[in-house]
């Protein structure tokens, strides 16, 4: 493979959403309070399973580590981004390029795998109610967690390092809002053909394989509730799954429509980024909270126990 020149590059410059001036300050105010209303929302959803002894089950643990991805996520590639929309200098060196490509993947990684343990939760206490206790144990659930950020970190590896070893010799522009396979991709001086299969076998398998894990078992879980006789009875059992099932469609179509593609195509999908990446983790902790009445009675309880304590 020839490369064009032997000098390197040592920064990029993300050119954000837009170029346009007055989008940009409208993208700044927009990325400000999203983000700002997601850090609060998902703080209230740890602050309220952290203190209430009843969300004390393997579901509220496991969402509670998916607020603490979704405060993750966000803070990765907004607080760079918001930079951006202000700042002249829309600089970013290549070392924090590639540590935000990292974390990225690593929190999403992680995120996928968590979707689908969540799945199995509502998989085992609907199809398998009496043995629910059993199987899914403090120790199993912890196992299983530290499980999918190990996942996650072999997977943020397995992106980063055939990244880091293409040459970057110019141009620098990111035509996107922060640093991510797809948009290096098109910057690389030399083919990146045997990069992209690698990338679409590595992002792209992983969200199409944990989204048809997740199709299973919701498939199982929909096959046991026709089976119960009361129409109450089977909406009472599957409503605790229609937050997850939410969750998993918002975080899980967006990216597989983005990974599974050539990265040709990715910085025109831009707005589709912006809804994975800052949106979703957003509207996460209102799609649990609104359909989680026990959730709800929680935030409730919270709120009265701050009340007393500052009276």
């Amino acid at each position: 493979m020839a490369i064009r020149n032997e000098s390197r590059v040592t920064d990029f410059i993300l050119l954000g959403i837009s170029s346009d001036p007055d989008l940009q300050l409208i993208f700044f105010v927009l990325c400000l309070v999203m983000y700002l209303l997601t850090v609060a929302g998902n703080l209230l959803i740890l602050a309220t399973i952290y203190v209430d002894p009843h969300l004390r089950s393997p579901m509220y643990f496991f969402l509670s580590n998916l607020s603490f991805i979704d405060l993750c996520i966000p803070t990765v590639t907004v607080p760079r981004s918001l930079v951006v929309y202000l700042s002249p200098n829309k600089t970013i060196s290549f070392t924090a390029c590639m540590t935000q490509l990292f974390l990225f993947h690593f929190i999403g990684g992680a995120e996928c795998f968590l979707l689908v343990l969540m799945a199995y939760d509502r998989y085992v206490a609907i199809c398998h109610p009496l043995h629910y206790t059993t199987i899914m144990n403090r120790q199993f659930c912890l196992l299983l967690v530290v499980s999918i950020w190990a996942c996650g970190l072999i997977h943020a590896f397995a992106q980063v390092v055939p990244t880091t070893l293409l040459p970057f010799c110019g141009p620098n522009e990111i035509d996107h809002f922060f640093c991510d396979g797809h948009t290096l991709y098109l910057l690389a001086c030399c083919s990146t053909f045997l990069s992209e299969v690698t990338d679409m076998v590595n992002s792209g398998t992983l969200t199409l394989s944990c989204f048809l894990v997740v199709f299973i078992s919701y498939a199982y879980i929909i096959s046991t509730v026709l089976k119960i006789y009361s129409t109450k009875g089977r909406w009472k059992t599957f409503s605790t799954c229609t937050s997850h099932l939410t969750v998993v469609t918002l975080f899980f179509v967006p990216c597989v429509f983005l990974y599974m593609r050539p990265s040709v195509v990715f910085a025109a999908d831009k707005p589709i980024s912006v809804f994975y990446s800052i949106v979703t983790p957003l509207l996460n902790p209102f799609i649990y909270t609104l359909r989680n009445e026990k959730a709800r009675m929680a935030m409730k309880r919270l709120g009265g126990w701050k009340v007393s304590n500052l009276s």
